[in-house]
């Protein structure tokens, strides 16, 4: 869909917000189609589904410990830590009542990024289906047997293919060729030439490209499904992504348990995503929404210039719609975000369980994660700081009542794998902006 100017002066007057998000500044917003758990339509996904989600990563704990050692600490689960950064709170002089965490997504093992959760998921699911098919594989079998050179000579005659600007690709590429799979992984030109050297060096063929995510996945997409023997992962379409992001609410829900941290209506969970096409966040969000219902509230937080979601469900036209319609580049440091349009299949489940979403500027990124790293000694890439500014938003915006006490999370989604040259660039650039000049979030 490509918009004129007529075009765009209608959407504004229709939506005073998109203003501001044209003009490229933060704002925050609030979801009017938010539903209770109990009035929300019938979904593509289910509790169930989640339930079998779960089983399957069960299953493949064997083959976890085998082929990456780095798990048996976590007896071969793939999980990240839950750490409490109040000092975080008090830098940033937020004023919100409650404790802030972050979920430590980037110390997530192996892929070292939130998208291991899905990005894996779909690839054990597609393994396990291809080996079941050919009766190699029965579901009460140890799973050690994913590392047998039959298997792996087995999948070495298909193929697997992703669009990606960097994280998915990552998790896609490392897992596939770990079991034998020829796997290609269809790179856009924001992807970080570490990720490119990593994927070629795991064993992952890379094609790179001078557009975007969007060109990425459409190249990708039409030369993988073009071989009868090759799986396209989609990140704008994938069920089986979503599912590998929603079972981490299991593992949250253990969490707060172990700290005696209670959700319920009066200490509410309040938890801060970073989002790119929405297949993460908005999985994380189902199924936190599957096990606290009401009780839980969940934001989306993208750049300034990468902000799909947000005009996809403030306008309705969801994936029907980019953000180079309303003129906005899509360009942002933030790469694991840099995307023009929102997952069709995640954004419409999203549009009525998340309660707003809220847009950040690079430098603040920057700010952000240099603050985390003085605060708390965690390094984490510029995507994963999106989180931090949650809470104090949600206030000002009026969503948080005063005197409310819950427990807030910022999701971290990535950056243990990010070589020390560039995490210290990171750091440098974020010093320099902190001395320059206060975060942007004072605009909202």
């Amino acid at each position: 869909m490509v918009f004129s100017t007529k075009d765009l002066e209608y959407w504004k007057g229709e939506y005073p917000l998109l203003e501001d998000i044209t003009k490229l500044q933060p704002v925050f917003w609030l979801n009017t189609n938010l539903k209770r758990i109990e009035n929300l339509p019938e979904l593509p996904v289910t509790m169930d589904d989640m339930m079998e989600a779960e089983q399957l990563w069960q299953r493949f704990i064997p083959f976890f410990e085998r082929e990456f050692p780095e798990t048996k600490k976590t007896n071969g689960i793939i999980e990240s830590p839950l750490r409490k950064i109040n000092s975080m709170k008090s830098a940033l002089n937020e004023t919100f009542y409650g404790d802030l965490y972050l979920k430590c997504d980037n110390e997530l093992p192996i892929a070292g990024s939130i998208k291991a959760r899905g990005g894996f998921y779909e690839i054990l699911h597609h393994a396990e289906q291809l080996a079941m098919k050919n009766g190699l594989v029965d579901k009460n079998d140890n799973y050690e047997i994913f590392s047998d050179k039959k298997l792996r000579d087995f999948f070495s005659h298909y193929k697997i293919g992703v669009g990606s600007t960097g994280n998915l690709g990552l998790s896609i590429g490392i897992i596939s060729a770990r079991l034998g799979f020829n796997v290609s992984v269809y790179m856009s030109a924001d992807a970080k030439q570490w990720k490119k050297d990593l994927l070629r060096e795991k064993g992952a063929a890379v094609y790179e490209f001078a557009g975007d995510f969007g060109e990425a996945i459409s190249a990708g997409r039409q030369r993988t499904l073009a071989d009868p023997q090759a799986y396209f992962v989609d990140d704008e379409k994938s069920k089986h992504l979503f599912l590998g992001y929603s079972v981490a609410a299991f593992r949250l829900q253990k969490q707060l348990e172990e700290r005696n941290i209670k959700v319920d209506k009066e200490h509410p969970l309040f938890v801060y995503l970073p989002c790119g096409v929405g297949g993460s966040p908005g999985g994380i969000t189902f199924g936190l929404k599957q096990i606290f219902g009401n009780h839980v509230h969940c934001f989306f937080v993208e750049p300034t210039h990468s902000p799909s979601v947000l005009i996809g469900l403030l306008t309705g036209e969801k994936e029907k719609v980019c953000v180079q319609d309303f003129g906005i580049d899509n360009r942002t440091e933030a790469d694991g975000l840099a995307v023009g349009r929102p997952s069709s299949f995640a954004t419409s489940i999203s549009e009525h369980l998340i309660s707003g979403i809220y847009t950040v500027e690079d430098d603040d990124l920057y700010r952000l994660l240099a603050l985390l790293e003085d605060q708390e000694g965690i390094s984490i890439e510029p995507s994963s700081a999106a989180g931090l500014l949650g809470p104090e938003l949600a206030l000002k915006a009026g969503y948080l009542a005063d005197g409310e006490i819950g427990t807030h999370i910022a999701w971290a989604t990535g950056g243990s794998l990010i070589p020390a040259v560039d995490m210290e660039h990171f750091y440098k650039k974020g010093k320099e902006l902190i001395h320059q000049a206060s975060l942007s979030y004072q605009k909202i």
